[in-house]
């Protein structure tokens, strides 16, 4: 039996698919851990690793794989840290040899990866599920047939305890719920029972805290002469001392840059919860009404009051389908009466695509600076308007075909010398726009199984 004394230290290596290694690398070096979790597929990532996959049938991992691993993976083999991850996307297992080689790579023979399979079920939704209702449409799976690319269930922390027990360095999956990635460690470790609900909900807890990294150390949070963030250059990332009950302490590597605070805490809490007495996982209810975060020392926040109910009957599965194009075009305008020209251009362009039947067509106009994210704001008369030296004219407009966003664009580029005066530095792209959709499918429907790989 593990002692009641025991603490497991797991470290966040990534909030996403993008994000720094360095602080990374930070906590395989420094961090003391038991586990390193790098969590990296948003709701459409993991459709267009697939759309990758169905292009190149060697890809559709994370593009980040290869220089994460060969920057952690030295340090976490030499100190028993193991690594888990889904940066597997589309493609666990590709992934999963694209790891060994790297082990070889860095002269480390003996390294041993489990992939984790049984997210995809695109096979299953086509065979059985095509009457299933679309949770954000009142229409059914089938209105979306000819467009689907990608099924991806949310596995629990459930599918990933086989490979927990095995002695695997690295441990990679596809769609797992992101909280499940934290709560699969902590069951192995201390031997909670899958129907704990308390404990799962204090894990799940834990999870949602370190599963965006940087964003609960002071990254998204800063506001200068508001909410300062000292050494924010040098962010580090979180890790958690978690102890058999479930409680926690969030804190990071000492001299990293950064905060922890029940302030930065309170807001990753908060994050993506839609009811924080009922935050639905694959392995339990969440219910975080009555988390308390209490600051005990520099750059630590004791975590509790986590709770949890009986998981949900069903999982969620993100459907990923093509959705038409995107258009983006854009210039600039500079110097006196440069809003002005910049307004002229939008308006032109606005009556010669109405005119060219883009009329009913989704769409932005828009001076960047001026009134992209706010709109037209409306000031009080005290209050001078300085109107800016220069602007970036874009125009966004969704279409059903590559050929028609490609006449959008051109459109703006030709205000060279169809538009007002002086604009210049134009760009234009097009590009496709794979969106998410989301069913509920029965637990039965799902098989998720574990393979060894080896050098």
């Amino acid at each position: 039996m593990t002692s009641p004394l025991f603490t497991l230290r797991i470290g966040s290596g990534a909030g996403y698919a993008g994000d720094r290694v360095l602080p990374a690398l930070e906590l395989a070096e420094k961090g003391q851990l038991d586990y390193l979790v790098f969590e990296c597929l948003a709701e459409r990532t993991i459709a267009l690793a697939q759309l990758e996959r169905s292009q190149y049938p060697d890809r559709g991992f994370d593009p980040l794989l290869t220089k994460r691993m060969q920057a952690v993976l030295g340090p976490c083999v030499q100190q028993g840290v193991r690594i888990i991850t889904n940066m597997g996307a589309a493609n666990p297992l590709q992934a999963g040899h694209e790891v060994l080689r790297v082990a070889r790579e860095l002269g480390l023979p003996q390294v041993k990866v489990a992939v984790v399979f049984g997210d995809d079920v695109l096979e299953v939704l086509s065979a059985r599920g095509m009457a299933l209702p679309l949770m954000e449409s009142p229409h059914t799976l089938a209105s979306l047939q000819d467009d689907v690319i990608s099924a991806n269930v949310y596995l629990g922390a459930d599918a990933l305890l086989p490979a927990l027990q095995t002695d695997a360095h690295v441990i990679i999956t596809g769609r797992v719920a992101d909280p499940a990635l934290f709560l699969a460690p902590l069951m192995h470790s201390f031997g909670w029972a899958a129907d704990d609900w308390m404990r799962l909900g204090k894990g799940v807890l834990v999870g949602h805290l370190l599963e965006c990294a940087g964003q609960i150390t002071g990254g998204y949070f800063a506001d200068p002469g508001f909410r300062d963030v000292p050494d924010l250059a040098h962010l580090g990332f979180p890790l958690a001392e978690v102890d058999a009950s479930g409680d926690a302490v969030i804190t990071k590597v000492a001299g990293s840059g950064g905060c922890v605070t029940t302030a930065t805490c309170t807001e990753q809490l908060l994050y993506e919860i839609e009811n924080p007495a009922r935050y639905l996982q694959p392995d339990v209810v969440a219910d975080f009404s009555q988390v308390r975060l209490t600051q005990v020392g520099p750059d630590r926040v004791q975590v509790s009051g986590g709770a949890g109910q009986q998981r949900p009957d069903t999982l969620k599965v993100t459907v990923g389908h093509r959705e038409g194009f995107i258009a983006d075009g854009q210039m600039s305008y500079a110097g006196p009466g440069a809003v002005a020209r910049g307004q002229l251009a939008l308006d032109v362009l606005q009556i010669r695509l109405n005119e060219a039947g883009f009329a009913d067509c989704e769409s932005r106009y828009e001076l960047i600076g001026v009134n992209t994210i706010l709109g037209t704001q409306i000031m009080s008369a005290t209050e001078p308007r300085n109107e800016p030296s220069e602007v970036r004219l874009r125009l966004a407009m969704r279409v059903k075909t590559a050929e028609q966003a490609k006449d959008v664009v051109n459109e703006v580029e030709a205000m060279y010398l169809n538009g007002p005066a002086s604009g210049g530095g134009a760009t234009k792209s097009v590009r496709e726009v794979i969106a998410a959709a989301s069913v509920l499918i029965p637990r039965d429907w799902v098989n998720a199984s574990v393979l060894i790989l080896e050098n």
